[in-house]
C-alpha cells in the first residue's frame, strides 16, 4: 500500500495544474496491483526475481488430479515472491497459486489451486484417457515472468464532483487530467504493455468489468501472454472475503475478446 503516496500525488497535481480537492477524489480512487512481465520488459533487470511462469504442466499434491474439465495450466504463481506489503488484499504466504482456464476458446470451467510449501507433488502428464481413447491437454510454452508493482484507477472516477466541475469548467481541463493521471499511475511501472498479466487492482477489461458488486479481481490474463496470437482476455474475480480466506472454489471466471 506504500505505492499511494499522497504527498507524490499532491506534487503532481500542483506540477499539472490540477486542483487539490480532484487530487483527492483520485487517490481515494486508486488500487495497487502487480503484473507479472517477462525479463526483456523490465526498466530495471539486476538482481530481478521470478515470480511465476506461463503454461508447463502442473506439479500438484500426490493424489490430487489435474481439475475438472482438463483447462490448460496458463500460470503459475510463486507466492512467496511475490511483492509483501502491496497488493490490498491477501493471498498466501508461500507456495504456488495455479490457474488452470482455456485461452482461445470460453472456458467450460476453470480453476485456481494453492499448493503450499513443503507438500509432496507430482508433475502430472498431458495425456488422458476417456473411455479408452488417449487425448492431450494444451500445453502452453513455459515462459518466466517477473513482478512489477504498479497503480490502477477505478473506472469512474473523473465522475467524482469536484473532478466533474474541474472537467466542465475549462475544455483544456481534460487534457491536463489525462497528463496527471499518467504521471499517477503511469509513473509507478511505465506504460502497461498489452500483454502483461496484472494481480489485483481493478480490471482493465474489453467490456463491462467483472469486478462490481462486491467482486473484485485477483487476475487478468492477456492472451498474448500465455502464447502470441491468441486474442482473448481472461480474468477471475471473487469477494475479498472468499480470496483472503482461500476459497478459490467460489471464485468467477470471464472471458472477453
Amino acid at each position: 500500500m506504500a505505492l499511494i503516496d499522497e504527498r507524490h500525488i499532491g506534487e503532481l497535481a500542483v506540477e499539472h495544474g490540477v486542483p487539490e480537492a480532484v487530487a483527492d477524489e483520485m487517490t481515494g480512487q486508486l488500487r495497487p496491483c502487480v503484473y507479472l512481465v517477462q525479463h526483456e520488459d523490465l526498466s530495471r533487470k539486476e538482481d530481478a526475481r521470478p515470480a511465476a511462469r506461463t503454461g508447463g504442466l502442473p506439479e500438484l499434491p500426490t493424489g490430487v488430479d489435474w481439475p475438472s474439465g482438463r483447462e490448460p495450466l496458463v500460470l503459475t504463481i510463486d507466492c512467496a515472491e511475490l511483492p509483501r506489503d502491496v497488493l490490498d488484499f491477501p493471498l498466501p504466504a508461500d507456495g504456488q497459486l495455479l490457474i488452470f482456464t482455456d485461452m482461445s476458446y470460453p472456458p467450460d470451467s476453470s480453476a485456481v489451486l494453492h499448493v503450499p510449501t513443503g507438500v509432496p507433488t507430482t508433475e502430472h502428464s498431458a495425456t488422458y484417457t476417456v473411455d479408452g481413447q488417449a487425448w492431450e491437454t494444451t500445453v502452453h510454452e513455459p515462459r518466466r515472468l517477473y513482478p512489477v508493482t504498479g497503480l490502477t484507477i477505478g473506472p469512474d472516477w473523473s465522475d467524482l464532483p469536484e473532478t466533474e466541475k474541474f472537467l466542465d469548467g475549462d475544455p483544456d481541463n481534460e487534457e491536463l487530467l489525462d497528463r496527471f493521471e499518467d504521471a499517477v499511475v503511469h509513473g509507478v511501472h511505465g506504460e502497461p504493455r498489452s500483454d502483461w498479466i496484472q494481480l489485483g487492482g481493478y480490471s482493465r477489461p474489453w467490456q463491462m468489468p467483472p469486478d462490481a458488486d462486491g467482486l473484485i479481481l485477483l487476475a487478468q490474463i492477456q492472451g498474448d501472454a500465455v502464447k502470441y496470437g491468441i486474442y482473448t482476455l481472461n480474468l477471475v474475480v471473487g469477494t475479498r472475503e472468499d480470496i483472503a480466506a482461500g476459497r478459490f472454489e467460489n471464485l468467477e471466471y470471464e472471458q472477453q475478446y
